[in-house]
């Protein structure tokens, strides 16, 4: 066998491992739910997520955390679940309702970041490249072809650009919403400097958003819709599950439970 038949066989064979790793995992989660073991299935729901994220699982993951009484990692689990698939309606209903039971309010978004969950973070930058490409060809080939520019093609450029412009505000919005995060414990302290001694400002409820500001050791510096001040960042978990803090085990970036 030659070494590029080895070499693809070996990436099969990861590939196949990895998803029935993640098979596994969460049918362990399924059936842990089904008894009642909630804080297990949520552990087994994050090792399938970290394996291989997918909407669905997180959905999961978050019924499980919230059936355990951890308000915090539950609405962050379902708010990285609409981050993959904004269309997700289970995720979206569980928030509906949580929020009101955990005293926490949505998010404050900016128009951009709105425009931004329209469609799957990946698709915009997808959607960008598309209609660039699109509007370079309306414009350039007819030059190129040495044939005269028509009427609708210098109409499909401007709307292809014009699309294009608005996939960068967009982007700009995915970005941005990077830096939002929720509260994972109860009563998590807000405090003025990033060290243990620490004044505390306030409170937290657990699930409440923030956005993050500035990183400094093992804080974050966040600003809430009330206040702003440092957080341990394993009382703080960041909606993008692209990015994980180093730290944090799970994928709703929890170590322990509240």
């Amino acid at each position: 066998m030659s070494r590029c038949r080895i070499f693809l066989a070996l990436i099969l064979f990861a590939a196949e491992f990895s998803q029935a790793a993640t098979n596994d995992f969460f049918a362990q989660g399924v059936g842990l739910s089904r008894a009642g073991q909630f804080p297990e299935a949520a552990a087994a729901f994050a090792k399938a997520a970290q394996t291989r994220l997918a909407s669905g699982t997180l959905v999961n993951l978050g019924i499980a955390e919230w059936r355990s009484g951890h308000a915090g990692p539950a609405i962050l689990a379902w708010e990285q679940a609409q981050w993959i698939d904004p269309f997700e309606a289970r995720a979206r209903a569980n928030l509906k309702f949580a929020r009101p039971a955990a005293q926490v309010d949505a998010p404050q978004l900016k128009w951009f970041e709105t425009a931004s969950l329209w469609l799957p973070s990946d698709a915009w930058v997808w959607l960008a490249g598309a209609t660039l490409w699109l509007a370079v060809g309306l414009v350039t080939l007819p030059g190129f072809l040495r044939r005269r520019k028509a009427g609708w093609q210098q109409a499909l450029a401007a709307l292809a650009f014009g699309f294009f412009l608005f996939s960068l505000t967009a982007n700009l919005g995915v970005v941005s919403r990077t830096q939002i995060g929720f509260v994972l414990k109860k009563e998590a302290p807000l405090l003025l400097t990033p060290t243990r001694e620490a004044e505390v400002v306030s409170t937290l409820n657990a699930g409440a958003p923030a956005r993050r500001l500035r990183v400094r050791g093992n804080y974050f510096f966040i600003r809430t819709a009330y206040a702003t001040g440092w957080i341990s960042r394993a009382q703080f978990g960041l909606v993008c599950p692209d990015q994980p803090d180093a730290g944090v085990e799970s994928p709703t970036g929890r170590t322990e439970p509240e």
